[in-house]
């Protein structure tokens, strides 16, 4: 049976986006196939959080298939016919859904001019009638702490008596100080969990975009990733520049007549300097400064809007306090920090267990993801990033400081970092940032490394401009413990990114070399691909070692490890020198850990088809069912990885590499965001494993 989850409210303004975001994120971190339902919704417009969700979920779920009806029928259709009529229909088309979905998410009324009596009745009957459990959730926004909890509480009862299974409520949009007493008092007045989660100014904030689209104002200047900046404050221009400059706060939209030439240079000159960063200028009246001045605007601040309205500033104020910001498919950032706010102040695990989530059988591409970034943040480390200054790794920074998954160190001159932060509108609070040239611990390092490499010869001189590299530099907080792992490759080679590491950090003294293994994400299960990055062409002894750390790594990352040693033959129908050194590598893993299972030398389709298995293998544990498959070279690794990756459609995380002492990963140089958020979580875990206790900081 289907089961389903009713997010609810008592009114509007409850900020219930947030709450239906991180619910669907955890519906999708176990459940194969979600679906979403909103039995109400206003005319046929866009629905900003359905488009969300689509995206970021890739839900294949049709949107006319999502809503019940719209508010001004269901008024109609109660009005006409009665409620129970009402209710029938919304029914029949919440089962209509259901049909495809292992779990479906409904989305409740949202209390803005809907025309409807008794509308928190309505939404405890359809919970009801649709066999859903009820999240509730109140708003808190601008109230005492007192009037809070008699919302929940009566909210709570009013739910309750209307026969609903309520598992959870929620007091959402409170004021940050008084969150915690809040949600204490509130759990401890309940029988069921209660969550607070405080007012968070960034979520409210409209992008520089929606402004742009709400007042029709014209985009003089600024590119996608300047439009997608908040603004977080408004800042009128009148004052003389000393005066007004000072007045200026960190993501401000500067508001100022456009012959106000001096304000708008000067604002720009601000925002490179770093002090303090803007969200951009809006020109009023009509009035535009000069091509001159434009041009200068531009070579100051590249990609810092520049916009302009008719109206004055009087009026285009009162606008502009009206606008506040929206969860949608436009603005990703928003939706990262809503998860860290939800993941932060509600026990995940405790409401999974709540709404009756059973994990699917199947591991899909996303919940592979999910769980990555659950267990990074569920045991906090400290990760290095040497490429302090890359856009790619700036944007990952910005991912995993809102979703709150690790501590993050950035090496680079810290100028340069804030400059290029403060253009791509991404805010590193939180963030450690070290400059390798001018950092105090430069001293320190230079006389550790040339003690470790003291035998090559490398004297102190030469080991204070080594330890100046960023990815030196990085690897030696690791080594020294100020730093749980590294991640580096975006823009340098996998040579500048390991070697240090050999050097430094040195392989576990189980482990006879460094291999990697790539997470082979595909459909419906994750496959462990070894090695495919690292080791031309390994012997039997080094492949055995290979197979044996990667059925390591597989299992700390919840992969049962079934090995296929892979060849071009399968059992003993093959001879020859390469058939050979699988064949032995597979007997060396058999005695050295008899625990495993391993089948070899086997071909590929013998080890992940059952079909082909029962014809070449009938008798063996692991053909038909491998989960980690070791490749007996490099070329044929690499290329398979590849192939599978592209032709399949599987999503490849890695490599991973294995068999230091401490955790350094490298990237490929074409990583995308997603591959970097996902190897610094994948680090973080592996630090986990390597010791207790967090890192300390610098």
């Amino acid at each position: 049976m289907t089961r389903s989850v009713y997010v609810t409210g008592i009114d509007r303004g409850d900020g219930r986006q947030v709450i239906e975001l991180g619910v669907m994120e955890l519906l999708t971190r176990h459940v194969d196939r979600v679906g979403v339902f909103r039995p109400l919704m206003h005319g046929d417009g866009p629905d900003r959080l359905f488009d969300l969700l689509r995206s970021r979920y890739r839900l294949t779920q049709s949107a006319d298939t999502v809503y019940g009806l719209s508010y001004d029928e269901a008024a109609t259709l109660q009005a006409e016919r009665g409620t129970d009529e009402l209710v029938t229909r919304l029914v029949e088309r919440f089962h209509a859904v259901a049909r495809d979905y292992e779990y479906v998410l409904v989305l409740g009324s949202d209390y803005s001019d809907t025309n409807l009596p008794a509308e928190l009745a309505l939404n405890a009957r359809l919970a009801n009638e649709f066999g859903a459990s009820v999240l509730a959730v109140v708003g808190g926004q601008g109230q005492e702490a007192e009037s809070v909890r008699a919302e929940v509480r009566n909210a709570y009862r009013a739910y309750h008596s209307l026969g609903c299974d309520v598992v959870a409520m929620v007091a959402n949009r409170v004021a940050p100080e008084l969150r915690e007493a809040l949600a204490d008092r509130l759990s401890a007045r309940l029988p069921v969990p209660c969550y607070a989660l405080p007012e968070d100014g960034s979520l409210s904030a409209p992008t520089v975009n929606q402004i742009v689209h709400t007042l029709g104002a014209e985009v003089l200047l600024g590119d996608d990733s300047g439009l997608a900046r908040d603004a977080r404050n408004f800042v009128f221009g009148g004052a003389m520049l000393p005066t007004f400059l000072k007045a200026l706060t960190p993501g401000c939209l500067v508001v100022t007549p456009g012959d106000r030439a001096d304000l708008v240079i000067g604002s720009l000159a601000a925002h490179s300097a770093g002090a303090p960063p803007i969200a951009g200028v809006l020109l009023t009246l009509d009035e535009r400064p000069g091509p001159d001045i434009m041009a200068l605007a531009a070579r100051l601040a590249p990609g810092t809007p520049v916009i302009s309205v008719p109206g004055g500033s009087f009026p285009t104020a009162a606008e502009l306090f009206a606008i506040e910001g929206k969860l949608n498919a436009a603005s990703p950032r928003k939706a990262e920090t809503a998860l860290g706010l939800f993941e932060r102040h509600v026990d995940t695990v405790e409401l999974t267990n709540r709404i009756s989530v059973a994990r699917s059988g199947r591991v899909t591409p996303m919940m592979f993801e999910h769980e990555l970034i659950e267990r990074s943040r569920s045991g906090r480390r400290r990760v290095v990033l040497p490429e302090g200054t890359e856009e790619r790794v700036l944007r990952a920074a910005d991912v995993l400081l809102r979703r709150d998954v690790c501590d993050l160190t950035l090496l680079g001159e810290e100028e340069s970092i804030r400059k290029r932060a403060a253009d791509l509108a991404i805010d590193l609070t939180g963030a450690q940032i070290i400059d390798p040239q001018t950092s105090e611990l430069r001293e320190r390092f230079a006389e550790l490394y040339a003690k470790l490499r003291a035998h090559k010869g490398v004297s102190y001189e030469l080991a204070f401009d080594v330890v100046a590299d960023v990815s030196y530099f990085g690897t030696l907080m690791v080594q020294e413990g100020l730093a749980d792992g590294m991640v580096s490759g975006a823009v340098h080679s996998t040579a500048a990114t390991i070697r240090p590491a050999f050097e430094i950090i040195k392989t576990k003294p189980n482990a006879q070399i460094v291999s990697s293994v790539f997470f082979m994400c595909l459909a419906d299960r994750v496959l462990v691909y070894g090695d495919c990055a690292v080791n031309p062409d390994p012997n039997a002894e080094q492949l055995a070692d290979i197979a044996i750390q990667s059925a390591t790594t597989a299992a700390q990352f919840g992969v049962e490890p079934r090995i296929a040693m892979l060849s071009y033959s399968t059992g003993t129908s093959g001879s020859g020198a390469d058939v050979d050194k699988v064949r032995k590598a597979t007997e060396l893993v058999r005695q050295l850990r008899p625990d495993l299972l391993v089948e070899g030398p086997i071909q590929y389709d013998a080890a992940v088809d059952s079909a082909v298995a029962r014809t070449k293998l009938p008798d063996s544990e692991v053909a038909g069912r491998a989960t980690v498959l070791i490749f007996p070279d490099l070329n044929t690794g690499n290329n398979t990885y590849k192939a599978v990756q592209r032709s399949a459609g599987a999503v490849a995380v890695g490599p991973v590499l294995q068999g230091l002492r401490k955790p350094v990963n490298d990237l490929s140089r074409g990583a995308l965001v997603q591959d970097i958020v996902n190897t610094v979580a994948i680090t973080a875990i592996q630090a986990q494993g390597a010791r207790p206790g967090a890192a300390h900081t610098a």
